[in-house]
């Protein structure tokens, strides 16, 4: 089977993936962690962590301890996350200005950041501001989260709209930060970026190894005799 059916906007099959990864993703979350959650597939790890987990979560525009995203009717339309969505507050939020919410960022107290990605390579190398071409707002604080975080991991799917892999040898695309990715998450596998290059961790329920190498732009290693399916 094809990874393209994988990529048509409205397709069942596809948003079970996205929703079974991003629930997968939120199991990185350990107790007592600060975590940032970037713009994007990120930014619905909220909903898949228990009402009582206890986390920091943090948003880049002023705010720590985010609950679950929020519905138009019964959000505040005042309270948002780096990604425009409506989200809600938990015992202990607090609200801050830009600067002193890249102050935490810059002293180095996340724990974890979780980002999306145009590309991946398999360096750890991360690709996720701007394609050539098509409008880009800037960089925003993508490079300070990707190189201040004491762990990056990325969200994505395994390949862009038309097919290609976003998980390559080394990025096309400008960078955002090189050297820093620890695991990516996509709704095929599981990968974590080593010194020798991409490790199979895990693969989806129902993707069949020969479609990850199919979908995949570079060469993987399997460290273990048995892959845990998620």
């Amino acid at each position: 089977m094809s990874p393209n059916w994988l990529l048509f906007p409205g397709n069942t099959p596809l948003s079970n993936a996205k929703t079974r990864m991003i629930a997968r993703a939120a199991r990185e979350i350990a107790p007592g962690m600060v975590v940032n959650l970037g713009i994007g597939l990120p930014t619905r790890v909220v909903d898949h962590l228990p009402a009582d987990f206890p986390v920091c979560l943090h948003t880049e525009n002023g705010l720590t301890g985010i609950g679950p995203s929020l519905p138009p009717d019964r959000a505040d339309r005042n309270l948002i996350d780096a990604g425009g969505a409506y989200v809600s507050t938990v015992p202990g939020s607090a609200f801050f200005d830009s600067a002193t919410s890249f102050a935490m960022v810059r002293s180095g107290r996340l724990d974890l950041t979780m980002l999306g990605a145009f590309e991946v390579s398999s360096q750890g190398d991360l690709a996720n501001w701007k394609i050539p071409g098509k409008f880009s707002p800037g960089v925003g604080g993508g490079i300070e989260l990707a190189q201040k975080a004491r762990r990056v991991v990325v969200l994505t799917t395994h390949t862009d709209r038309a097919g290609n892999p976003k998980l390559r040898d080394t990025c096309a695309l400008p960078l955002t930060a090189q050297g820093c990715v620890s695991r990516v998450f996509t709704e095929m596998a599981v990968i974590d970026i080593t010194p020798q290059g991409y490790a199979l961790a895990e693969i989806a329920e129902g993707v069949s190894l020969a479609e990850v190498r199919e979908a995949t732009g570079a060469p993987f290693t399997i460290p273990h005799d048995t892959v845990p399916v998620f």
